[in-house]
């Protein structure tokens, strides 16, 4: 179990700007991962802020609450209280598949343990949605991790994805004033720290 203060910049990018970025920055990592959602029948995590995903890598798993930071230490990009459980592989795929199946799903260790102290119940959660995710770890200037995505949703619509994820926000701030000026990318509401989870119901079909 882990839990952590996260702040990210995110920014939705066109394809062309992206692939630039993935090809100018060196190369840390690269995998991909599956993103899973989950609420209850009547959207009462989507109510209180809170996300609620089980993440498949190639040979393990977690389960991740992000809810709200009720104390946020800075105001100009995203903040949320991540808490992460460790999954087996096998256990995960087992939780998705009778997720899928339409059978209710009760989350256990520090996440299902968070959600019965905030809603004072078991709550049965549902899996409503998905993103699958190739990921790009890169180093970024001032060695700043940048982080690219190329996201695929439920009906094949795809976008691609900035982040920049780090503990303080003025690293954050230059290193996204550098980028935008250099790459000549703007951001807006509709392209800046749009949420996995919020496009996926989006872009959501009959699961």
């Amino acid at each position: 179990m882990s839990q952590n203060n996260e702040i990210e910049a995110k920014i939705i990018l066109p394809k062309a700007i992206y692939l630039k970025l993935c090809h100018d920055f060196p190369l840390k990592h690269s995998f991909n991962q599956e993103n899973y959602y989950f609420d209850t029948s009547d959207g009462l995590l989507k109510q209180s802020n809170i996300s609620c995903r089980i993440r498949l890598f190639a040979d393990h798993a977690e389960q991740t609450l992000k809810v709200p930071n009720k104390n946020p230490i800075q105001k100009d990009f995203h903040e949320a209280i991540e808490i992460n459980d460790s999954l087996k592989l096998n256990e995960a795929k087992a939780f998705i598949k009778r997720g899928a199946a339409g059978s209710p799903i009760i989350f256990k260790y520090s996440a299902g343990k968070y959600l019965n102290q905030k809603f004072s119940q078991k709550l049965n959660l549902h899996l409503q949605t998905y993103c699958k995710t190739h990921r790009i770890l890169a180093n970024g200037p001032k060695n700043c991790e940048l982080t690219f995505d190329d996201n695929t949703y439920p009906d094949n619509y795809e976008d691609f994805e900035l982040e920049i994820e780090n503990c303080n926000p003025d690293l954050i701030a230059e290193t996204l004033a550098k980028l935008k000026k250099e790459y000549q990318f703007t951001q807006n509401y509709a392209n800046t720290n749009q949420a996995k989870i919020a496009r996926a119901y989006i872009h959501r079909v009959r699961i």
